[in-house]
């Protein structure tokens, strides 16, 4: 029995009661169980009662009561006690709850796969570094945390697609071009300029393609690495992205947002819808009707398009391409744009927190030797993708970056991730992977299978614990779905790997000595496949892989 299957014997449990006449009241369409921190409390516990006494009009340990007995009827069902104000503790008989690793075994990649959000089309927008120069920290953590929420969404039966929005408009395009030109002539680093080797190795890169540069006029050589130096720089993000595992399904070019007449569609619905303006020969948008601290400028007194309007003119593309969801990430120093983004969305007509979502992700420091690191081998002063993957590798890269909550500020040991030790939580959760698969191949070595199982046999106290663990799957990835915080994941396999070891260190699968193969240690087997399936399942979802040998 899942804990979705219990949720629904919950719920099935408490109409019973109220059709009985026990108490009067609206049964959820959800009931919520969860597994009590003391295992003395039964398998999972329930505070249903507590939800339901209220509008019963009833002592909550009167309704839990009530609940109970007819609970206690439902099979699988071994024990249901109620406790403190009304909680229910629920223990599940060991045949039911052992059930359970069969039931992943079979199902195996599709376990933990839900359909919460079947039907969705979501957008979701992530990196969008500019063009004039390699991801930094901030970039990589949106790499790691924006696909590992990609794969979760879609483990939830969203259709999701990948989003970059390329940055090909406006100033830091121009002092771009201005580097590397000046790179190439041997002259200092404009004053408003990017610096670091990748801007000396690009404008090299240029000349030996085009080696008559150096005979344009100086504004036509300009133009000539803006062009080839942005699509250089942005072929190199996408190289390094790939290797990181991280790849979009589209790249939106800002410039063709205002080539195609887009910006302008956009003002004209918005006029359509009674939002727009004009003031001091300026075309404004009616932001402050929903929360905005003040009305925002589109166009510009000059005619120049504001930096809103590229705003404005992608929302209403996205929306126009048919996704009923559009997810932003941005990083922290885009917190003040949420208002206004929000305003913007309700402006349009469509509903901000649902419509659109805005993620801040905060910042990243690197620290090696208790002492923070602060130079970057290609940019200067700026860490880069490059830099943690050298030092760490991609999968601890990408564990580690997508195990917190991207809300929060995230200080990364990089001695720490060197380790193989269990204080490091990649290495403790691929070791678990590890050796779930060790103990196959050692029981198929002695003729051990998976040819019989008996459910009722995994009793053992970690056994319980493990199954129950292993029953979370599901809920976790739905949970990591609706919150949109795929750290959710991380930090359970942590948690399911902890039960592992313990179960491991508790539990034997293969016989000892001469003793005998039974249905115990078959059976067992089964329990060690499913870890294995979860394990794997959950750093999928990750993009970590799931290694043979630790």
């Amino acid at each position: 029995m899942t804990p979705d299957d219990l949720s629904l014997a919950l719920r099935s449990a408490a109409t019973r009661a109220v059709e009985s006449g026990a108490f009067t009241a609206d049964v959820p369409a959800e009931v919520v169980v969860e597994r009590p921190k003391n295992r003395d409390h039964g398998d999972y516990a329930s505070n249903i009662a507590l939800r339901l006494a209220k509008p019963a009009g009833k002592p909550p340990r009167e309704v839990a009561e009530a609940i109970a007995k007819q609970l206690l009827a439902v099979e699988g069902i071994a024990d249901v006690q109620v406790a403190g104000p009304g909680f229910l503790n629920i223990t599940l008989d060991s045949g039911t709850l052992g059930q359970l690793a069969k039931t992943i075994v079979e199902q195996g990649t599709e376990y933990g796969s839900t359909d919460t959000l079947a039907g969705h089309n979501i957008n979701l927008e992530f990196v969008s570094s500019n063009p004039t120069g390699p991801v930094h920290i901030g970039g990589v953590r949106w790499a790691a945390v924006g696909d590992s929420l990609a794969r979760v969404l879609q483990a939830n039966g969203a259709q999701v697609t990948r989003e970059y929005y390329f940055n090909d408009h406006g100033a830091q395009i121009d002092r771009f071009a201005r580097s590397l030109l000046a790179a190439a002539l041997g002259e200092p680093v404009p004053e408003d300029g990017y610096a670091g080797s990748y801007i000396t190795e690009i404008a090299e890169r240029i000349v030996a393609s085009h080696p008559d540069v150096s005979n344009l006029p100086r504004d036509e050589a300009q133009e000539l690495f803006r062009s080839v130096g942005v699509e250089l720089m942005f072929g190199e993000i996408k190289a390094s992205l790939h290797n990181f595992g991280v790849d979009f399904d589209v790249y939106f070019h800002e410039n063709s947002l205002h080539d195609s007449g887009a910006v302008e569609r956009a003002v004209q619905r918005l006029r359509e819808q009674g939002r727009i303006y004009e003031s001091d020969g300026a075309v404004w948008l009616r932001t402050t009707d929903f929360g905005d601290d003040k009305d925002r400028v589109v166009i510009k007194s000059d005619g120049e398009a504001a930096y809103i309007a590229g705003d404005l003119a992608y929302y209403l593309d996205k929306r126009e391409r048919g996704f009923d969801r559009v997810v932003i990430m941005l990083g922290a120093d885009h917190h003040g744009y949420v208002g206004r983004l929000m305003a913007m969305c309700a402006c349009f007509g469509d509903t901000p927190g649902v419509n659109l979502q805005v993620l801040i992700g905060q910042l990243v420091n690197l620290v090696k030797d208790g002492k923070p690191v602060r130079m970057g081998k290609r940019a200067g002063n700026v860490i880069t993708l490059e830099d943690l993957v050298d030092a760490v590798g991609v999968d601890a890269a990408r564990y580690q970056l997508a195990r917190s909550s991207a809300d929060s500020t995230l200080d990364i040991d990089l001695d720490l991730l060197t380790r193989a030790t269990n204080d490091n939580p990649v290495h403790y959760v691929q070791y678990a992977h590890a050796r779930t698969v060790n103990v196959v191949k050692n029981a198929a070595a002695v003729g051990i299978t998976l040819d019989v199982f008996e459910p009722q046999l995994l009793t053992h106290d970690t056994e319980t614990a493990l199954l129950t663990a292993l029953g979370e799957f599901p809920r976790v990835v739905a949970q990591a779905g609706e919150l949109h915080e795929p750290h959710r994941v991380a930090r359970y396999l942590e948690e399911l790997a902890g039960s592992f070891h313990r179960w491991y260190d508790s539990c034997r699968v293969l016989p000892k000595g001469d003793e005998q193969i039974t249905d115990v240690n078959r059976t067992r087997l089964w329990l060690d496949v499913a870890t294995r399936t979860v394990l794997a399942n959950g750093l999928s979802l990750l993009g970590v892989s799931a290694p043979e040998r630790k």
